[in-house]
């Protein structure tokens, strides 16, 4: 009888664990994935953001002159689309490991190769592809609870990593080279019958470059699509740039004739501000 009791408990223990929901809670460091177009490609970030909890941080949780993985858990992952320069240093397109050695007045950033290191004593610093020394400032509004971090003045050629936590920001300035990249775009472009010159003259016009060229291809462009009152406007700010004033006059009237025919008021109101503008 109570060799059959004993049989009977197990197989009810067996069924109740059988039967038994998993038990999901939440993470206690939550895992983020940033991904930020920036010049031609895109950067993607993934990392675990811990907590403070009220302990001390820099110093103590983590602790100064020790690589640290930068976040919790796993290793932190950053990945580039396209070639980047960090420090003075190209950094072709692909994924690497992020990782930082806090002090108190200055950070060391390191890309590295090595994609799995989540302690110091998986380090190698052979694997290194750049390292960077950078000054740690105190950010306003803190404490920051939770480890944070994000691309910010995000430009067509820069932008810069910010790492936030605690009362401490540390920035990691990033580049890429457009002008080139663009330019060899152009170049191949107008070999084609198909060309681009709307795509080409905007980018001249917008960055600074030859204006007399730029406004060669908006007149192209205009060939090429006589009713598009976009490329009006556009050619009548180049022609402004130029000081041709009562070229850019007639070509901002165009523009505008065209764009209430095309019922698209936002850029008959673009039209009126430029007339009134060359008055």
């Amino acid at each position: 009888m109570i060799k059959k009791l004993f049989f009977c408990a197990i197989a009810a223990a067996t069924f109740a664990t059988a039967n038994a929901q998993p038990l999901k809670t939440p993470a206690p460091s939550t895992t983020q994935t940033v991904k930020q177009d920036f010049g031609l490609g895109t950067i993607e970030l993934s990392y675990s953001r811990p907590n403070m909890k009220g302990r001390k941080i820099y110093g103590d949780l983590v602790p100064f002159g020790n690589v640290w993985r930068t976040g919790a858990n796993n290793a932190t992952l950053i990945t580039f689309s396209d070639e980047v320069m960090i420090g003075g240093t190209k950094v072709p397109a692909g994924k690497y490991g992020l990782l930082t050695i806090p002090n108190k007045d200055s950070w060391t950033v390191i890309i590295s190769k090595q994609t799995d290191v989540t302690s110091p004593s998986a380090y190698k610093q052979e694997s290194d592809v750049v390292r960077v020394n950078v000054k740690p400032a105190t950010i306003a509004g803190g404490p920051y609870e939770t480890f944070t971090m994000q691309f910010n003045n995000v430009k067509p050629t820069s932008t810069e990593l910010a790492i936030v936590w605690d009362n401490t920001i540390v920035r990691l300035p990033i580049t890429t080279d457009v002008e080139s990249k663009v330019m060899a775009q152009i170049d191949n472009a107008m070999n084609k019958d198909n060309r681009p010159y709307f795509a080409a003259a905007m980018y001249y016009l917008d960055n600074g470059k030859d204006l007399n060229k730029a406004l060669t291809w908006f007149d192209k462009a205009v060939e090429q699509n006589p009713t598009a009152f976009w490329i009006h406007h556009q050619r009548a700010n180049a022609l402004a740039k130029l000081g041709k004033k009562e070229e850019a006059k007639t070509a901002a009237k165009k523009s505008m004739e065209l764009a209430k025919e095309a019922k698209n008021d936002d850029y008959v109101k673009l039209n009126e501000k430029l007339l009134a503008d060359l008055k």
